[in-house]
């Protein structure tokens, strides 16, 4: 495959996904979980695509996510064609179905460790690539409770952020 095809199927997947993305999601979809690019052209295109303006950096608590520019859009609105339809259909109907996946692994973050005391803290983060919308420390009394909360978060906490966001400025 060229590398303008390449090119091409990563400013697709850009506009699929519809959000920022980091260089680790894109590795998992597209190469890890995927063959539509390899690692190595995935590294190479990366800063190709942002020197020719078609991607932007945007940086947020020590991450980075790429993100796709109004001329990314057009350069992919005009040479889309390029794109074999079925691999276009492929890539489109895999992350319809993995995009909320794929945006929780990026936005919630979750951590714990043991106290001097012996009890344990949950770190608790609702990340976006603007900057933290909510970070929670969670004080439990064990490890066993430290895990069940770990294991809970990332299922549970755009329900915990609406709830305290109905809560405290609600009024609710």
């Amino acid at each position: 495959m060229d590398s303008t095809v390449s090119k091409l199927i990563l400013l697709y997947v850009f506009d699929q996904m519809e959000i920022p993305v980091t260089s680790e999601t894109l590795n998992d979809m597209c190469c890890s979980q995927n063959t539509w690019l390899t690692y190595m052209t995935l590294t190479q295109i990366l800063p190709e695509l942002v020197d020719a303006r078609f991607l932007v950096i945007v940086s947020s608590n020590s991450s980075n996510y790429y993100k796709i520019t109004q001329e990314g859009r057009d350069c992919l609105n005009y040479f889309f064609m390029k794109i074999p339809s079925s691999l276009r259909s492929e890539i489109s109907a895999y992350i319809k179905k993995n995009r909320q996946s794929f945006k929780r692994k990026q936005e919630y973050f979750r951590d714990y460790y043991k106290n001097k005391d012996g009890t344990y803290t949950v770190n608790l983060k609702i990340i976006d690539p603007t900057g933290s919308k909510l970070e929670l420390k969670l004080n439990v009394a064990n490890r066993a409770e430290a895990i069940t909360v770990f294991k809970k978060w990332n299922n549970s906490a755009s329900d915990v952020y609406s709830a305290l966001y109905k809560i405290l400025i609600d009024g609710e």
